[in-house]
Parts: C-alpha cells; structure tokens; sequence
C-alpha cells in the first residue's frame, strides 16, 4: 500500500516505515523486528533501468499467469506443466519460467532433465518441448544434485535475466512457476512484470487446513501487491483409482515378517465373477475437508474457486515422466478435472 507521502509501505510494517523503494528499506533503525525487513532488504530498490529492456521482451506476450503455493509439496509445479501442456495443445504459443531457484523440478516435469541453454544474437534461446519455451535455473546446473545457496540479490538477478535476456519470441501465455511461500522471488516477479500487466495468478492447495493456513497468506500476499487472484486450486483432493489399478494384500498375522501380495487371486475373482468393476473408480478421502476445504476458504477470503483435482496415481507417473497427463485415456480421472479448470479459466474471461 502507499501512504499519504507515495512510499510504498506494506500493512503490517513498522512504524516511520521508510517505503519499500527507499535505499533505507529494511537497514534503518525503524526496520527493526519488522516481519518484512530481510525482504525489503535485498529487493531491487528505485528507478530500475533493467525494467525498460523487461518491457521490451514482455510487450509480445499476452498473458502472464503466476502458479503460487503456500506450502511446497501440493502439486504446484505439477499443474504449472499441465497447464502448459494444455495450452499448448490448444495451439496457443506457450513459456513456462521456472523461478524456483532452489528447487526447481519444471526440467523434470517437462522430461528436459540434462538441457542446457543455448544463446543466440538474440538472448538466451529457451529448451524447447512439445512447442513449449521453457526456462529454469535446472538448466545451468552442472550437476543436478547441486545445491544453489544464494542470498536474495542473487536470485533477483537471475529472474531478472530470466525476462530480460531471454528471447521468448511471440507468447500466448508465459506461466511463471513460483516457490512456495512470499519470499524474494515473489517480491521481485511482481516488481519485475507489475508494470507489463499480470493476468493475475493462481494458487494451489491440498485440502486439510495446515495447507489452508498458508494459502490464506497467500491470498493476503497477493492483495497487498495489487495481483489478481485468478482462482485458487485444490488439489490431491480425494484419492481416485480404478479397482484393477490397486495392489491387494492380507494383512500380516501372528508376527509375519512380509505381508501377503493377493493381487493376482482378486483381479482373477473380479475378472470371473464381476468384470464390469474392472473399471470402477475407488474414491478416498486422503487428506481431512471436514472443514470444508479450499472451496469454503474461497468463499471466506473472497477469491474464485477453480475445482478439485484428485490424487491419481497416473497423473504422478505422468509428471515424473515428463508427459502430459492429455495423452491418451490413461490419467482420464485427473485429466479431466484439470481440463474443466482450464476450460472455466478461458471461458470466464478470468484471463483478460
């Protein structure tokens, strides 16, 4: 928010706060004990002439989505691959920017594991995948189990190098895949792109509420720097598998060591006696939304709820693949609800 001498000072700063721009912002006195001083503190500061040469190469693209979390581990990056992937097979023109940088896993998820990035005289030229331009510190890694142990001014550089640098060409749609949390990367995004036009982003889920406890602030995160929420996803929500996907086993008795594998004697059974269940869906509640989920925290913090994605096994292979979950029948069950958000973030005009 500003206050009334046009700093930009954040609700819950200190008092005599001196802006967030200021070269003071996170070192004077009054930044002490203030929940945002190391944010503040190693965010770019002032007039930056970088976001000139920022614009230049965002003014091809349309849309620019972010995917947040508030904890890691929800599927995030997940549904940032799908979701590319399902643009792209609608013929849009597609990036996906990778700015986890201490954990990245797009290279994965997009099946680029062991790319590197080219340059060209035009900037660094993305890896490509299924028409995909895709960008990720996981490509400049010499080896994959690195750590990257970098303070806040480190990884500001390198996202701004992500936009400015690299050559997108013409884009639909650039999907930026967050970190989980509000931290640097988060600050620097918004301050990067702000001025080139966010759609708005969209936050991912699971549905007990240690996951909801931080969605919330990351809801308020997202109102308090002026993004638009697109929509809020839950996902894992309820496990669905087909009866002939499962492994049957009897529980061990009287102190076995290993318990017994009975696959094979039930899907003989279900094959014999009830081959229409074959391709029935088992559904399970996983995780507790006994308080009402993602859906109900919508309604209570005022932002669009997108749908539920369940827990499919198949979508998980899919991912650790590389692949999309589109192709074919086999991730149907996850597929299918992925679509419908999709479809309801298009057809709502909830992308400007």
């Amino acid at each position: 928010m500003e206050n009334g001498n046009h700093k930009e000072v954040p609700e819950d700063a200190n008092e005599h706060c001196p802006g967030t721009q200021s070269e003071d912002a996170g070192k004077s006195d009054a930044c002490a004990g203030c929940p945002n001083q190391e944010a503040c503190a190693s965010a770019p500061k002032g007039p930056d002439p970088d976001l000139i040469a920022i614009a230049e190469r965002m003014a091809a693209v349309k849309h620019k989505i972010l995917i947040l979390s508030g904890k890691g581990g929800v599927g995030k990056s997940t549904f940032s691959a799908q979701l590319s992937f399902a643009l792209a097979d609608m013929d849009f023109q597609v990036g996906l920017l990778d700015i986890d940088i201490c954990g990245p896993s797009i290279p994965k998820m997009l099946g680029l594991e062991g790319q590197e990035i080219h340059q060209s005289n035009l900037g660094w030229s993305p890896v490509y995948v299924d028409s995909i331009g895709v960008m990720s510190i996981g490509f400049m890694l010499p080896d994959p189990d690195d750590a990257v142990i970098w303070r806040g001014p480190r990884k500001n550089g390198i996202i701004k190098q992500f936009l400015k640098d690299v050559y997108w060409g013409e884009l639909d749609f650039l999907v930026v895949d967050a970190p989980p949390g509000t931290s640097d990367e988060h600050i620097s995004i918004v301050q990067f792109l702000k001025e080139t036009g966010i759609d708005g982003a969209i936050i991912v889920t699971t549905p007990q509420q240690v996951s909801l406890i931080d969605v919330r602030k990351e809801v308020s995160f997202c109102k308090k720097v002026g993004i638009r929420v697109l929509g809020v996803v839950e996902n894992m929500s309820g496990l669905r598998q087909s009866l002939s996907d499962f492994k049957y086993v009897k529980p061990l008795k009287n102190g076995g060591e290993e318990e017994e594998d009975v696959t094979e004697r039930v899907m003989a059974v279900l094959r014999e006696k009830a081959p229409e269940l074959l391709d029935v869906v088992a559904c399970s509640e996983v995780f507790d939304s006994s308080r009402g989920g993602a859906a109900r925290m919508c309604v209570e913090m005022g932002v669009p709820f997108l749908g539920k994605v369940p827990l499919d096994p198949k979508l998980c292979k899919a991912a650790e693949e590389g692949r999309s979950c589109f192709a074919g029948d086999e991730c149907r069950v996850s597929a299918s609800a992925l679509s419908a958000i999709i479809a309801k973030l298009l057809k709502n005009d909830m992308i400007a």
